[in-house]
């Protein structure tokens, strides 16, 4: 095939984000952008935050970044984390690990705790790093650590980490919105999301709880960026109606955000989960069964909004989802950094968060690897991912 040569777009996207985006957010974007300082927008902002705190279960107005949630991560960093903190970061992925890069730009010391990639944190590691050193004063930690498809316990590290009153970091990109977890459940003082991932908005914007502890800190802190687009500071009462934005905001994606969270509110967000839940457990349950190994070590710490699989013996992860999207038009994720090349990603986000789809991913993966001359059971899949589904419409 020539470099020219169109490619034609996939027909499922099963990707571990972004992912394909509700119609009726693509509706809302395509509404009239209001100038930004006119009072209807300034009341509709407002009410946007006010809905997104509810989602998030939280008193106060959130924080929405202009920006994709790696740079909000990023300004976290730079906001909070002063030249008199030691940072404990916990690594079980990829993201964790990048977070250090960032955390040792302002800290005074970086301490890490790192796990193989299969793997989750254990809270006693933390306990016993306090015990340590008690000199700690932020812990940083990602929920969902996507490339790896492995989930961290998350209450239980929060509930340490309040217990030696430290102050608690928490990216939950790929979590919130399709699992039962809220920046309060966890004791997060700074509680980090987005719409483009379980909310199936569009990428663009961050979402950002700050507890009352976090910008005390960040106020004491010297050397906290304002007038940046790192800066949490210069976004901090933008949710109110009488006051300025620090500049333009993306006025089409919030009219999307607004529209994403009306539909998570109005679904349930019960609902929501348990059918994130569902289609993850198919997908998992699909997939041993046709003779394929989940890349967690464990499952149960397997994510509910994707599944991880190890490629198997005789077939380069590449040519594996090369062929899934030649032949049957779908798209999985490949793995990052460390597991690029040793797994591939199934994503269950947002609208693809249907058990339909686990027979999708099933059926797929198990024609490609068989077309490849790997040989696995792809009817067994699909019987074990219905029997899944079937006893709980039971």
């Amino acid at each position: 095939m020539s470099d020219d040569t169109p490619v034609k777009e996939p027909v499922i996207t099963l990707s571990a984000g972004p992912v394909g985006v509700y119609p009726r957010v693509l509706r809302a974007m395509a509404m009239p952008v209001q100038y930004d300082f006119d009072p209807y927008f300034q009341q509709f902002y407002e009410d946007v935050g006010k809905k997104v705190s509810r989602a998030l279960r939280i008193d106060d107005s959130p924080l929405i970044l202009q920006c994709e949630p790696a740079p909000g991560i990023e300004a976290s960093a730079a906001s909070l984390i002063s030249k008199r903190d030691v940072v404990l970061n916990l690594v079980s992925g990829v993201y964790g690990k990048g977070f250090g890069y960032w955390s040792d730009r302002y800290n005074k010391e970086l301490i890490e705790i790192e796990v193989p990639y299969n793997a989750a944190i254990d809270p006693q590691q933390v306990e016993d790093a306090f015990r340590q050193r008690p000199d700690i004063s932020i812990v940083s930690v990602v929920h969902h650590d996507t490339p790896s498809g492995t989930i961290n316990p998350l209450r239980e590290i929060g509930e340490i980490v309040r217990r030696n009153d430290g102050l608690l970091i928490v990216d939950a990109v790929s979590s919130w919105g399709g699992m039962d977890i809220h920046p309060g459940d966890c004791h997060a003082d700074i509680f980090i999301t987005g719409p483009s991932k379980c909310l199936g908005g569009a990428p663009g914007l961050t979402i950002i709880a700050v507890s009352d502890r976090a910008w005390a800190h960040i106020e004491s802190n010297p050397d906290a960026p304002f007038a940046s687009i790192l800066s949490l500071k210069d976004w901090r009462y933008a949710c109110d109606r009488d006051q300025a934005f620090p500049f333009t905001p993306s006025v089409a994606e919030i009219n999307g955000l607004d529209a994403a969270i009306v539909n998570y509110l109005e679904e349930g967000p019960e609902n929501v989960w348990a059918r994130h839940s569902l289609t993850a457990k198919a997908c998992r349950a699909g997939i041993r069964a046709m003779g394929c190994e989940l890349w967690a070590e464990s499952e149960s710490i397997a994510s509910d909004t994707t599944t991880a699989v190890s490629v198997p013996a005789g077939v380069e992860d590449e040519q594996l989802r090369m062929a899934v999207r030649r032949i049957f038009g779908v798209v999985f994720s490949s793995g990052r950094g460390e597991t690029n090349g040793k797994l591939i990603r199934i994503g269950h986000m947002g609208q693809v968060a249907q058990p339909i789809y686990s027979l999708v991913a099933i059926t797929a993966l198990g024609g490609a690897l068989n077309h490849l001359g790997v040989k696995v059971d792809t009817n067994a899949g699909i019987d074990a991912a219905m029997s899944v589904i079937t006893a709980d419409a039971a």
